[in-house]
């Protein structure tokens, strides 16, 4: 299992079990599993007292295409900007939120 964040074309950040799609040993695209998307927002604060920096921020994770009983997703690679690991505390948010999903 490779938890990875993904940047796409369209902006979206995905959170997903990536797995390359070879064919002619050429990396074709991606089957993501049970991608979700990551939406997050820094906290607005309204106290003058408090840190304006604080570094926090709001995560939600939601289903990526939500109107599909499909949890396995395949994307061609030129539609991915990046791809990175995510922070421990992310990728720990994301397999409590799949785990709690029921498998077909």
């Amino acid at each position: 299992m490779s938890i990875k964040l993904v940047v796409l074309k369209s902006g979206e950040t995905v959170i997903t079990d990536a797995k390359e799609l070879i064919v002619e040993d050429k990396v074709c695209g991606y089957l993501f599993n049970k991608p979700h998307k990551v939406e997050y927002r820094k906290p607005i604060l309204l106290s003058e007292e408090a840190e304006m920096n604080s570094g926090e921020v709001q995560i939600s994770l939601s289903p990526w295409i939500l109107l599909t009983a499909d949890k396995q997703i395949p994307v061609p690679t030129d539609w991915l900007v990046t791809m990175v690991d995510p922070l421990e505390s992310v990728t720990e948010m994301y397999n409590e939120k799949v785990g709690e999903e029921v498998d077909d």
